[in-house]
């Protein structure tokens, strides 16, 4: 269990490192290095952005920070021209884009000094900029405290929100049109940040999650501190102190890809999303999102738009919502529900298919989903046991075991499988492991 424990919070945040010095000053003693700044000190952040790559980065005058842990380095180290072509120290707002539409525009990151937007593609600034912001964001005022993307899965349009004071200045991509909100209930953000899906406002050291369309503070005490759940501080953070595992270490208890195409995996006391790399790879909490869920998953499906978390010989069934709401009447028992007996060791469905296949101990048991009752319609053995989880997707069906995986065509090739094929092993680009 301890293995599993340090696969927690750690993949998103790391320990921290110690910091470097940088700067060269003149004093009574001669030439010293000045300390780089330190966020963990409380800092307020200038701008916030995740590049195309998924890392996010922090501004804070002349420095940033690349990612949610590590020292920070002079900004024009990564993005030379903000520093060659504006002398002024400091980036006022920051985004990337979101406009799949526009494939020339889209994870480009924008920046914006004063009255100027740079437009960046892998640390390189395009060709033409910096601009006038009213070239690139007609209606657009300068000298902007904050920017965050909004999809128009989350917004109406695929749109930019500008902030500046208490007002927010919606930015239609398509239309090019702009209409102005003002939000006296939400902070002044110095900086915007869109993870995960959410929408956070930094103030100060602190940040306010909202609501993108209406700017509703979202429920929760807030504002929290950010040195709880964006950087790794000495004393701070709500997960513990975890390092980031070695691949080889790895091992699943549950994964499974929900009706929205969302990718879940379960270690001990902790998920972590898969399907986010625009945002990069974070753990969490089990009990973040399932309360209910204290000791833990041995596996977990997805049915009818709604997440099956089996532990021991109990099913909990929630609804694949954003607040992951615990269906009435369950928990129930694995066998009054599936027709098996638990505990099990792992439990798939293949999309658009109607039949869950249960993996206990050196077999399998597929079960009808729309049958009354459910019972065990077929039973074969495998070509090994002590399976830790299994996933079927468009690539196949992988089956877990430790830090390697099989890989099977179909759910058929699987069961009627009697030698096991070649283990391929989780790499850093899948789970977020290190070599």
């Amino acid at each position: 269990m301890k293995l599993l424990a340090t696969l927690c919070l750690g993949l998103v945040l790391g320990l921290a490192a110690s910091l470097p010095l940088a700067d060269v000053t003149q004093g009574d003693e001669g030439v010293q290095e000045a300390p780089l700044p330190d966020r963990c000190d409380g800092l307020e952040f200038d701008a916030i952005t995740p590049d195309e790559k998924g890392n996010t980065i922090f501004f804070k005058g002349a420095y940033l920070w690349n990612g949610f842990h590590g020292p920070a380095q002079l900004a024009n180290e990564l993005f030379k021209e903000l520093d060659d072509d504006h002398h002024i120290g400091h980036v006022d707002a920051a985004f990337r884009m979101h406009d799949p539409d526009n494939h020339d525009d889209h994870d480009h990151v924008y920046f914006f000094l004063d009255d100027k937007v740079f437009s960046y593609y892998n640390q390189t600034l395009e060709s033409g900029y910096p601009k006038a912001i009213q070239e690139d964001f007609p209606g657009v005022p300068s000298h902007l405290d904050s920017a965050v993307e909004c999809p128009k899965q989350e917004c109406a349009t695929n749109s930019v929100l500008f902030f500046k004071g208490h007002d927010v200045h919606v930015f239609d991509l398509d239309t090019k049109q702009v209409k102005t909100k003002t939000w006296a209930n939400l902070p002044v953000c110095t900086s915007a940040l869109r993870w995960l899906e959410h929408y956070y406002c930094f103030h100060g050291h602190n940040f306010t999650r909202f609501n993108p369309v209406s700017g509703e503070v979202s429920a929760g005490a807030y504002p929290k501190d950010a040195r709880n759940y964006f950087m790794k501080c000495p004393n701070f953070g709500h997960g513990g102190n975890y390092e980031i595992p070695k691949c080889s270490d790895v091992k699943l208890d549950a994964i499974t890809t929900d009706d929205h195409g969302k990718t879940y995996f379960f270690a001990g006391p902790i998920y972590m999303r898969l399907d986010t790399h625009r945002d990069g790879l974070h753990a969490f909490p089990i009990t973040r999102a399932w309360k209910e869920m204290t000791s833990g998953v041995d596996a977990v499906f997805s049915y009818t738009d709604k997440l099956y978390m089996i532990k021991g010989d109990q099913v909990y069934i929630f609804k694949s919502d954003a607040h992951h709401t615990l269906i009435e009447g369950y928990p129930k028992s694995v066998k009054e529900e599936l027709g098996v007996e638990g505990p099990i060791d792992a439990a798939f469905l293949c999309p658009n298919k109607d039949t869950v296949h249960i993996i206990k101990g050196g077999h399998i048991y597929d079960i009808n989903l729309l049958a009354t009752p459910r019972a065990v319609t077929r039973d074969f053995p495998l070509p090994f046991s002590g399976v830790d989880a299994a996933l079927c997707d468009a690539d196949g069906v992988r089956v877990f075991k430790g830090p390697s995986y099989f890989l099977y065509e179909t759910a058929f090739t699987l069961s009627t499988a009697r030698i096991a094929p070649v283990a391929e092993n989780i790499t850093p680009a899948f789970m977020g492991c290190r070599e």
